[in-house]
């Protein structure tokens, strides 16, 4: 009899388990949704960033290596470092500004 209240003790225990790990999985699978749907169009946002600029090519390629980085692009055409904060950290190894 002690065997069988065992057995039962177990399954359950084990289905609980089973439950838990069940609603992890979708928990970050909902995050992993979520990350994917506040992905911009880094190439419109760069264009606009860059349209003023004198070497826009430049300006298209580090904007665009910025934007893949950080999912932001500040408004305007300059400054604006504020509205995104990881495009403004980006350095270049010199130290500079990597991001226009």
């Amino acid at each position: 009899m002690a065997i069988f209240k065992f057995l039962i003790a177990s399954i359950f225990i084990s289905l609980i388990v089973l439950h838990s790990a069940e609603a992890d999985q979708k928990i970050n699978s909902n995050q992993a949704a979520s990350k994917d749907s506040e992905k911009i169009d880094c190439g419109s946002a760069c264009i606009a960033r860059c349209q003023l600029s004198s070497r826009p090519n430049l300006c298209h390629r580090a904007c665009g290596t910025c934007c893949a980085r950080c999912s932001c692009v500040p408004p305007g055409t300059a400054g604006n470092y504020d509205a995104c904060p990881c495009y403004a950290s980006l350095t270049t190894h010199g130290g500079r500004r990597k991001c226009p």
